[in-house]
């Protein structure tokens, strides 16, 4: 019978953010696959955990997954941290999930604290609907790519960044998204914890004023763009085109007149009437 993969969550700062469920799984596993050995030896040192470590990285997850795999099949029971926060999330502990699900190898999360839905409750924007984009991609063509798809996301956008990249980052959204409304969280849980509403604008602002550094780890939570913005771009791209030729494009697609006259209405944001006073102006 294999063993089971279990995902523990250790805290992002304050060490007491840690559950009794993640101590006693970590005292009870055979092996403790960290991301950083050295890290997290001051974490089991703190709560007197004796459970041999090995190392589980981001230049090791495709091979050392392998491994654990095989450790897991012989029936070991394995627990995965990674250096702050929930295994998976923008680590390497996603390719072993994968690979254990693979191999039908049961895995059990153990919950506790994640910095993005931290950031979240505490930056004041809305919480229904988000989305998490991590780390943006350091290549600058995917990274392009995924700053156009952000451009029009109307969901409460989350992403993470590192002191030395944050000015950069920050112009760079700047610069696609405009001057949104961003809450930037810093040090979260930890003794120096900041969270500051401002816009994107402001936080280049606040950093070149004060001749601040960046200093600690930094979470974006920025307003998506409204649906009252969304309309009004879509309008005055309409706009750009006469209300004749507007109905020239629907018509040249086999769209009958009244119908093209109602998505013409729709498509501008007016009346029927005005469109059909147009087209007899026309005739």
């Amino acid at each position: 019978m294999s063993g089971i993969l279990y995902l523990c969550a250790t805290p992002i700062g304050n060490l007491e953010d840690i559950t009794y469920r993640v101590v006693r799984i970590l005292n009870e596993v055979d092996l403790i696959a960290a991301e950083d050995t050295r890290h997290s030896i001051k974490l089991l040192n703190h709560f007197d955990i004796k459970t041999p470590m090995t190392s589980y990285h981001e230049f090791n997850k495709v091979d050392k997954a392998k491994y654990l795999v095989g450790e897991l099949l012989a029936g070991k029971n394995i627990a995965v941290v990674t250096d702050a926060g929930t295994p998976g999330i923008s680590d390497p502990g996603e390719e072993l999930v994968k690979q254990c699900i693979e191999a039908g190898i049961k895995v059990v999360p153990c919950p506790g604290a994640a910095a993005c839905i931290n950031a979240l409750i505490m930056s004041g924007k809305p919480t229904r609907r988000f989305c998490f984009e991590a780390f943006l991609p350091s290549d600058k063509k995917e990274r392009a790519l995924v700053l156009e798809d952000l451009k029009d996301e109307t969901r409460t956008i989350i992403i993470y960044e590192a002191p030395h990249r944050l000015l950069k980052t920050v112009s760079l959204l700047l610069e696609t998204l405009g001057d949104r409304k961003v809450s930037i969280c810093r040090e979260l849980t930890k003794t120096h914890e900041e969270m500051i509403p401002t816009t994107l604008s402001g936080i280049l602002k606040l950093y070149d004023e004060e001749d601040k550094t960046p200093k600690g780890e930094y979470v974006l939570v920025i307003e998506g763009k409204s649906y009252q913005e969304k309309k009004e771009e879509e309008i005055s791209k309409w706009e750009e085109m006469s209300i004749l030729e507007h109905m020239d494009y629907y018509l040249n697609q086999g769209i009958q007149k009244k119908e093209a006259m109602k998505m013409v209405a729709k498509d501008r944001g007016i009346s029927k009437k005005e469109v059909y006073k147009e087209c007899i102006q026309e005739d």
